[in-house]
């Protein structure tokens, strides 16, 4: 397959991203076409979508070979599933599939999609875009397995003024909404751990003492 495009959002490692996509609504990525796929006619149309799907790569996983089961975070890092039936990204093929909205084009050196809700790295590749259908691509009664109860958890965060000031006001929301859903692996349960992860040029530390998170250093990235 080609890739069509790249994206570009405020998470330049895979610690610290939403799970999956549409967990945090504001947090916001630009989708860049490679030369070949910038004609604007290949767009035409897609502003009368609100949300789309990109198929893309999780190009910070490639690894040779496969495992017929992983093991999902959000079971504690010990549970095996079939790897069919998880998200993980240690798949046979490095895949990825997510619905994100679709905020605006813009047009620059070719066609650029503005989107909301991803859950991709800075950078990663994207393989296909196609529009999102409610009609046929919802199921609202469909059963959510063992991923259910993991989609509702949330901390309660503390965020010191001080510190919430020195991050963009646009992306403070996305920010806080990141650090609610908790980014720690589920195994782990350390109060004095500093945890971090970089996050649009910055450095965010926190420690987490049962269901509260609290915000301890943001210093900007090195």
């Amino acid at each position: 397959m080609q890739i069509i495009a790249r994206i570009r959002t405020p998470f330049p490692t895979k610690f610290g991203l939403p799970r999956q996509s549409g967990l945090v609504g504001s947090l916001p990525g630009r989708i860049y076409f490679e030369p070949a796929f910038r004609q604007p006619e290949a767009v035409r149309g897609l502003e009368s979508y609100s949300h789309i799907w990109l198929v893309w790569q999780f190009s910070e996983a490639l690894r040779p070979g496969w495992s017929a089961t992983v093991r999902p975070p959000r079971l504690g890092g010990n549970a095996r599933v079939g790897v069919f039936a998880s998200r993980s990204p240690f798949r046979p093929n490095p895949i990825g599939l997510s619905c994100v909205r679709l905020d605006r084009i813009t047009f620059e050196e070719g066609p650029v999609l503005h989107v909301l809700g991803a859950d991709l790295m800075d950078g990663t590749p994207i393989c296909d875009i196609k529009p999102y259908l409610p009609l046929t691509d919802c199921r609202p009664g469909a059963s959510m397995g063992f991923a259910g109860p993991a989609a509702e958890y949330r901390l309660r965060v503390i965020f010191p003024e001080a510190l919430l000031a020195l991050v963009p006001e646009e992306l403070r929301p996305c920010l806080l909404e990141v650090l609610a859903q908790d980014p720690r692996p589920a195994y782990q349960n350390d109060p004095s751990r500093l945890y971090g992860f970089p996050f649009a040029g910055l450095e965010v530390r926190f420690t987490v003492d049962g269901e509260a998170l609290t915000v301890q250093e943001v210093e900007a990235s090195e």
